[in-house]
């Protein structure tokens, strides 16, 4: 059962432990959305990500016979810190099943907060199966990602922070993944202002709460892969099904290259890594689904544990999307100051060259030919176009090479 006082005892339990985060207004995406936005910042929480909340509130709740025998959970990782963390933090032990693609960084993260990590399996829910099964021979506590009550309401001090710090609030917007944050926020809010509207998020590729709702019970959704790998979770859990279905008004699903972009744009503009699990948040609001106009609405940005060298990717096909980078070839004939032209045409064009790859020998050029392959840092797609046009004129083919 998860009650407004539960939530209440979680804030007491964990106010020395966790950070209350900032609800930081975002004039950028404001206007972008056309709504005042407010970001509340679970990116800055311990261990990066609000799952520290659950993890060491359910955790406090144990009796001392059960933490001697120490804790087991499974996740695709920020639920792993925030388990491994909270149980460090009590003296006990704890292992956590993690799936074998989970990013390197979060694995040693983990490892670092104090626990034994097992990789298993190729999702979420494999790594679950494995864990129920340790804990079987173990005797150890489970500590589920989303389906306990205690972890709910740990989850759901969210909610009470953000009407403290923002009491004319009209509307929250929330990642769901199994579905723990959203039920412990919307009970939180629900509970206290019923008109207070809570809408969730799922990436589309893993629609398990949205499949869920339009079948009347939790379901089991095939997943296509996400690079918000936090909520790709195939079937949410009974307990925070039942509470989404009672408090949260509507879900929206989020693509991954929508998600990709505001994970960049979050970079950019706010000077905030977060991983795609988080960005989702933003996706239905600045691409205008949720029907919302100069409204309060807070946004919860969940985590930030994302891999760097995963954000490298993003940042750089953000790049090539926006027209602020692009890979080309082209052909010069093999002569004295022949290339040096080529360069003073680009440098004429305002286009920064990063790199450049000079080959005499291709199956594309014929003898007396060389291949150019050159890195360009752009203004725009428009920037592209006019390089593009100049170039073919001054008798270099060009070959746009992303």
């Amino acid at each position: 059962m998860i009650t407004l006082d539960g939530i209440r005892q979680a804030r007491a339990i964990l106010q020395p432990v966790v950070r209350y985060t900032p609800l930081d207004y975002s004039t950028t995406f404001s206007e972008l959305a056309e709504n005042q936005l407010y970001l509340k910042l679970e990116n800055l929480q311990k261990t990066g990500s609000f799952k520290v909340r659950g993890a060491y509130n359910k955790i406090a709740s144990l009796s001392e016979e059960e933490k001697a025998c120490g804790v087991v959970a499974a996740s695709a990782g920020n639920h792993a810190q925030g388990v491994a963390f909270s149980s460090t933090k009590a003296g006990i032990t704890s292992t956590i099943v993690m799936p074998e693609g989970a990013p390197l960084s979060k694995v040693q993260a983990t490892q670092k907060y104090g626990a034994q990590v097992i990789l298993h399996g190729q999702s979420f829910d494999e790594a679950l199966e494995r864990a129920f099964e340790v804990q079987k021979v173990s005797g150890a506590t489970f500590l589920h990602p989303f389906d306990d009550p205690r972890v709910i309401e740990g989850q759901g001090t969210i909610g009470l922070e953000v009407l403290e710090q923002l009491p004319d609030v009209d509307a929250i917007v929330c990642p769901i993944g199994g579905g723990g944050l959203i039920a412990g926020i919307a009970a939180a809010i629900k509970t206290l202002k019923p008109h207070v509207k809570v809408y969730g998020v799922e990436a589309a590729a893993c629609a398990s709460m949205a499949a869920s709702l339009s079948q009347g019970q939790p379901v089991l959704v095939e997943s296509t892969g996400t690079i918000a790998d936090g909520i790709a979770v195939k079937k949410p859990g009974t307990l925070t099904y039942q509470l989404v279905q009672k408090y949260v008004d509507d879900v929206f699903l989020a693509e991954d290259i929508e998600i990709s972009r505001v994970m960049l744009y979050l970079l950019e503009r706010s000077k905030l890594l977060v991983e795609g699990s988080s960005a989702a948040a933003l996706v239905p609001l600045l691409y205008r689904r949720i029907p919302l106009t100069n409204k309060k609405v807070a946004v919860i940005l969940s985590g930030g544990n994302v891999d760097v060298t995963f954000m490298s990717r993003i940042i750089e096909h953000g790049l090539i999307e926006s027209g602020r980078y692009i890979r080309i070839a082209t052909t010069v004939h093999d002569k004295p100051g022949n290339l040096n032209r080529l360069l003073s045409i680009l440098a004429q064009e305002g286009a920064n060259v990063i790199s450049i790859h000079h080959h005499r020998i291709s199956p594309r050029i014929v003898p007396g030919q060389a291949e150019v392959e050159l890195e360009l840092e752009t203004n725009n797609r428009a920037h592209i176009e006019r390089i593009e046009k100049r170039l073919v004129r001054e008798g270099y083919p060009v070959n746009e090479r992303m």
